[in-house]
């Protein structure tokens, strides 16, 4: 009894000691002392998802003879059942492919585009109701969803399996259950308010779909439950049965047709069936050490992290050290510089050509990194000279024994999406229309049958001219932001795969915005606790906003090709589960 009282009082009195982000921590014997856990060794084939059971299931594909491209696929069908916070059916999707055959790296955009009713003075008069930008959710941001062409374009190029194959373990287990782990459960449950919130408000058009499908009875999946999604099932089972057709041209996008036109949405059936992704070049830079970083050209925002890894080239920055202030200051002050050219420039290609290799020229990154002052933050900086011609988020790697790597990106953009659900189709329809702008004359400015700017970029790199290292953070901006302290991590910093992505990070935002929202001063850096508070004291004496971690630093994935292995990682911030064979 007096031990029983004695281990009590000890953990009451110990209490406090929590707020050291050290606390209740167990220690690793080998390793950077801060990493979960170990990389995954494998020697035939490996996959990182941010839910085991994807994982698994891309091991199952591949151990069936499928390729990484089959497992990629199989694995983000899903992801959009046990973690609808991030993706879906209903969102858009990029990926980058190394295929060992060909020897070359194939790069698809698979983002879908604005309703073709709908223009841009009938998009500002629903902006003039609110804050004067495309509302966050309901039917003014939903976009065509390009996810479901996405699957069916690389499975025509690179699939093994059949599709039927691929998405019956989805179905199965939306019909059966699924398991949802801590951290899903709980952005689930911030959804949900949200959601709720914005119907109150009057912002959102129609959530009885939602709640059914989602929350019935206004409940959302606690922890370590299973998950049925019967309208999902349903849906997959249409996809078995009809191919791509059964969702642009068929029963899918005839009832997505009739439920926005119930709730007073523009898009129809005819922006489904003139769908189409498109095959792009990725785009790739010289860093250091025979390592380049590539990346998928606008609409996506992958060229920020090549802009970010050109200026950081002409620092020392294995010199100035792993988490130091001049590190993390130079790392800040590139990534506003990029971000200004990102603010301007990135669009949809189809609308805004840009010429790329004037933003990736290094004469320009030289320019751009002169600019930068060790002492001080810079004031807002503008963005570089014209370079346009006239005319929450999942992320998964998978690699196979033949030497097929698969980086792929997929997202409802706003946790869940608009908030809108399709009559009986079990997923929600994203609100990546929220990212167009409303001013004449922008790059990305808001235009029927247009793509909007995109924060979702898969990530790859080279190393000598052979294929590295598939990886990705999702989480918004911090996406390139994160891409290039990856690099860092493992290239000067010489951090293992694991420990790379479990590294504290940092996060800068608030500055200009593709959308043309206003600047909020030289914006903030958002810190997490293990970066030491002494440097953020440095930081904000240099002149930068510095504020504590809020959770926003994305969920990283990996495999990286070794002698005759793969090594994969994926990181504490998520559910995922990285494994192989």
């Amino acid at each position: 009894m007096i031990a029983r009282l004695f281990f009590v009082m000890s953990l009451l009195f110990a209490a406090p000691a929590a707020a050291d982000p050290a606390f209740g921590g167990g220690e690793r014997v080998s390793g950077a002392s801060f990493a979960s856990r170990s990389a995954i060794v494998a020697p035939n084939a490996a996959a990182a998802t941010a839910h085991p059971l994807a994982t698994q299931i891309a091991l199952d594909v591949m151990k069936a003879g499928g390729s990484a491209v089959d497992a990629a696929i199989a694995a983000n069908a899903m992801l959009g059942l046990v973690e609808p916070t991030g993706n879906g059916m209903g969102g858009d999707m990029f990926a980058i492919v190394w295929d060992p055959k060909t020897n070359k790296l194939y790069g698809y955009n698979g983002s879908g585009r604005s309703a073709m009713g709908m223009d841009l003075a009938s998009m500002r008069a629903i902006a003039a109701k609110g804050n004067g930008l495309i509302p966050s959710f309901g039917v003014a941001s939903v976009t065509v969803p390009g996810a479901v062409d996405g699957w069916y374009a690389l499975h025509g190029r690179f699939g093994k399996l059949p599709m039927r194959r691929l998405l019956e373990p989805a179905a199965s287990y939306a019909e059966t259950g699924a398991p949802i782990p801590q951290t899903i459960a709980y952005y689930w449950s911030r959804n949900r308010d949200r959601l709720e919130k914005e119907f109150a408000a009057g912002r959102l058009e129609e959530i009885e779909n939602a709640r059914a499908t989602y929350w019935p009875g206004g409940v959302t999946p606690p922890e370590n439950s299973l998950f049925k999604n019967p309208d999902l099932a349903r849906t997959f089972r249409l996809l078995q049965r009809g191919g791509r057709r059964a969702f642009y041209e068929g029963q899918i996008a005839r009832t997505t047709d009739a439920y926005m036109r119930r709730i007073g949405g523009g898009l129809r059936y005819e922006d489904f069936s003139a769908h189409r992704g498109a095959w792009v070049e990725p785009l790739c830079v010289d860093y250091r050490d025979g390592v380049a970083l590539c990346e998928l050209p606008p609409n996506s925002q992958g060229v920020a992290a090549l802009q970010m890894l050109q200026i950081l080239r002409g620092f020392d920055m294995k010199a100035m050290g792993f988490l130091t202030v001049d590190s993390l200051h130079a790392q800040i002050e590139a990534k506003r510089l990029a971000f200004a050219d990102r603010a301007k420039y990135y669009a949809d290609p189809d609308f805004a050509a840009a010429d790329l290799g004037k933003l990736t020229d290094p004469a320009y990154a030289a320019s751009r990194h002169a600019l930068i002052d060790m002492s001080k933050a810079m004031a807002t900086p503008d963005p570089g000279p014209d370079v346009l011609r006239t005319s929450d988020t999942t992320y998964l790697t998978t690699a196979d024994k033949n030497g097929m790597m698969v980086s792929l990106i997929q997202s409802n953009y706003r946790g869940m999406g608009s908030g809108l659900v399709p009559d009986g189709l079990g997923f929600m329809l994203q609100d990546r229309g929220e990212l167009f702008s409303l001013a004449d004359g922008h790059a990305n400015v808001y235009a029927p049958g247009k793509r909007p700017f995109q924060t979702i970029v898969p990530a790859f790199a080279m190393k000598n001219g052979a294929p590295w290292l598939s990886f990705g953070v999702m989480g918004g901006d911090m996406q390139p932001q994160a891409h290039v302290q990856i690099i860092l991590n493992l290239v000067d910093y010489g951090l293992d795969l694991q420990a790379a992505g479990d590294a504290a990070r940092w996060r800068h935002g608030g500055e200009a915005e593709p959308t043309s929202e206003p600047f909020q001063g030289i914006g903030s850096v958002f810190l997490e606790n293990g970066i030491p508070p002494a440097v953020g004291a440095e930081l904000a004496r240099r002149g930068h906003d510095v504020k504590p971690a809020d959770g926003s630093f994305g969920g990283y994935q990996a495999i990286m090709r070794g002698d005759g292995i793969w090594i994969a990682a994926s990181e504490m911030r998520k559910d995922g589960a990285a494994d192989g064979y």
